[in-house]
């Protein structure tokens, strides 16, 4: 009997503290490459070390290999450094000329805006009944101007990332988080997982549609406030300065919370396709199993040895 519980014993502590160990197989030197040496040419591609101004001036200027993080950060601040470092100088003009026009247009039609609201207001002070109207369409203009700047710029960018180094059939981490940053799920199509576009789009779409319920909640109550508190306004609505005071913060940290999700959904996105472009180097064999089965622990063995007698365990294997 008590040989039975000492068995009993040894199984359950055994089992308690049972070892495990789990081998993959992976592509040859998956984890020995040092993708910080942007001289070396056999390396992959990443964003995965720090700027540096002389690998990025050396990449336009030829002088030396540039990873295209280095670039896409340069070139977020010297405009055209990736039509420069792919050697294609003709759309340097287009590129140039898109965002001149676009800032030019901007200030044009905002001067015209500005100008339109002085002589309303000037109009105004010497007759109120003057017909003289705000002009909104400067406005409406000044703004797609800089907007589509913006769209040069950010298309410039797209370009360069798209021709750099064209051709290369290997994957690049750099490339993939470049790509959604500049457009979000366009990581996860670049690295072929297409199902998980819809979802982070989801999230998105989602985050920003409560943004806006949530902003245009919170300013209804905002002016609610702002009418029920002014001792000018004969106020007599419905909701009281109390509860509007309450519900404007309840919205207003709602908003804010809708603001972190788009935020948080954004920038996950962005770590999935860097992470995941990393993994498809990793090659695990199609020889998934697992193996559990009763054994004996023979005599002269550490453990059995102890009791002089085989001792009874489990046997746990796998296999990848």
């Amino acid at each position: 009997m008590r040989n039975f519980l000492i068995h009993i014993v040894l199984i359950l502590f055994a089992l308690a503290f049972l070892p495990t160990r789990a081998n993959g197989q992976f592509k040859k030197d998956a984890f020995s490459q040092t993708y910080a040496n942007p001289n070396d040419t056999t390396q992959r591609d990443s964003i995965d070390t720090m700027f540096s101004f002389k690998e990025f001036f050396g990449g336009v200027a030829h002088k030396r290999n540039v990873r295209i993080g280095s670039l896409f950060g340069g070139s977020t601040v010297f405009i055209g450094s990736q039509q420069i470092h792919n050697k294609q100088y003709w759309k340097l003009p287009i590129v140039y000329g898109g965002i001149g026009a676009g800032i030019g247009t901007g200030f044009y039609f905002r001067s015209k805006y500005n100008a339109s609201v002085s002589a309303y207001e000037e109009a105004y002070a010497a007759d109120p009944e003057t017909t003289i109207t705000i002009n909104e369409n400067y406005k409406t203009y000044s703004t797609l101007g800089f907007v589509g700047a913006g769209l040069v710029w950010w298309g410039t960018l797209m370009d360069g990332t798209i021709n750099y180094k064209k051709g290369d059939p290997s994957q690049h981490p750099g490339r993939a988080t470049i790509y959604s940053l500049l457009l979000p799920g366009l990581g996860q199509i670049y690295n072929q997982e297409y199902w998980k576009v819809p979802l982070y789009w989801g999230l998105m779409a989602g985050s920003i549609h409560f943004y806006n319920v949530n902003n245009t909640n919170y300013r209804r109550y905002k002016r609610v406030h702002n009418e029920a508190t002014d001792p000018e306004i004969a106020y007599t609505g419905p909701i009281t300065a109390e509860n509007a005071l309450y519900y404007r913060d309840v919205f207003r940290r709602y908003r804010d919370w809708s603001i972190a999700a788009i935020l948080l959904s954004y920038f996950i996105q962005v770590i999935d396709a860097n992470v995941f472009s990393y993994m498809m180097d990793f090659q695990v064999s199609d020889d998934l199993s697992m193996d559990l089965q009763p054994t004996f622990i023979l005599p002269d063995t550490g453990y059995a040895t102890l009791y002089g007698s085989p001792a009874v365990g489990m046997r746990l294997g796998f296999r990848f």
